[in-house]
């Protein structure tokens, strides 16, 4: 599962040849989650609140970005890191 940024602690990755609606994965800790790109919605797993937060500030500011590396997944591609939250 290829990294695309890491900060505080989370880990947001994007899997190649994954099901079909848009979204990335966040690890922390032992806390894992899926969360759909257009939404931001939970779609499986779970994240501490503050930590939950956190990833939608940083995917809200990098959503654009997000597509395109999904897109890039799609197509094999190798994709590209994104900036931390700070």
């Amino acid at each position: 599962m290829p990294e695309i940024c890491r900060f505080l602690g989370i880990i947001i990755t994007i899997n190649y040849n994954d099901h079909p609606e848009p979204h990335f994965h966040a690890r922390y800790g032992g806390h894992k989650a899926l969360v759909a790109i257009h939404t931001l919605a939970l779609l499986e797993g779970s994240l501490p609140p503050r930590v939950f937060g956190l990833v939608i500030e940083w995917a809200l500011a990098h959503q654009t970005e997000l597509m395109e590396d999904w897109e890039l997944a799609r197509q094999q591609a190798p994709l590209k890191k994104i900036q931390p939250l700070e």
